[in-house]
């Protein structure tokens, strides 16, 4: 399984790099309504839809992020902020913030309806972060991902190796506190490196400079952020029965396997960027 996860990642990251810094920004805006064109038939099968409503929805969804293309000006190679951006992104922000952690809690089993109102809202947002930020900075959105891979995988490893106490085991019974602990004891590594390699020993975001006590707690928001949408997304599997989202990616499982953890922190960094650009 572990060779099987490896050898995916040497293959999608060299194209995934290539993809963010040498598409233009149409070829972009089209390769990530692909992603979410999967990912959305993913989530109609977690939300137990059938045929014909698991057409509908996808459809609907792909609907959405087209029209969006031209209402926010999204090939103009510029950020735009609007109400419309904002509002997205300030509901994205309150799922996972408030309503996510209480759902986790409460292992709450929505109806189909329900969760195919949340799908939307996480797939747009995330959807719309992924194609705003880049036009912010390519290297804003590499940030944000290498962030979550760094706790992903240090929660992976540290959790096979030291996994005793169980985060969620009516969840996700693999995922411990102890993987907890080394994905965060990672991310501040990688937040004092960065910081460590800046002059100033602060970070820059926007033109603006960070100090170090503020890229350590952006860091370990984004962490926290990265583990609710891991367990939410975990939590839909389990209630659907079944042990990944789909067979896309081997070794992965699904394209919602690959990107739960963006789902949650990309449009909260949006929200909060495009805030400090107003």
């Amino acid at each position: 399984m572990l060779k099987t996860r490896v050898f995916t990642v040497a293959l999608l990251l060299p194209l995934f790099l290539a993809a963010l810094f040498y598409l233009p920004t149409a070829g972009w805006v089209a390769l990530n309504l692909v992603v979410m064109t999967a990912a959305a038939s993913e989530w109609a099968c977690l939300a137990r839809l059938h045929k014909p409503a698991a057409w509908f929805f996808v459809a609907a969804v792909l609907l959405l992020l087209l029209v969006m293309v031209p209402l926010l000006d999204l090939l103009d190679e510029r950020p735009t902020s609007s109400r419309i951006n904002l509002s997205m992104y300030a509901l994205a922000l309150a799922f996972w913030v408030a309503a996510a952690p209480f759902w986790l809690r409460s292992k709450w089993q929505a109806g189909k309806l329900g969760l195919s109102l949340v799908g939307a809202l996480v797939l747009i947002s995330t959807w719309l972060a992924l194609v705003q930020l880049r036009e912010i900075d390519k290297l804003l959105i590499l940030w944000i991902f290498s962030v979550v891979w760094v706790a992903d995988i240090a929660a992976y490893f540290c959790g096979k190796k030291f996994g005793q106490r169980q985060l969620a085991p009516n969840i996700s019974p693999g995922k411990t506190w102890e993987g907890v602990g080394g994905a965060v004891l990672a991310v501040t590594a990688y937040a004092l490196a960065l910081v460590a390699s800046t002059s100033n020993h602060g970070v820059g975001l926007l033109g603006n400079p960070l100090p170090a006590y503020a890229v350590l707690l952006v860091h370990w928001v984004l962490t926290a952020l990265s583990i609710v949408g891991d367990l939410f997304e975990s939590l839909l599997k389990r209630q659907a029965g079944v042990k990944d989202s789909g067979t896309m990616l081997p070794g992965h499982g699904g394209m919602l396997d690959r990107i739960d953890g963006l789902t949650s922190t990309l449009p909260v960094a949006a929200f909060f960027i495009f805030v400090m650009l107003r």
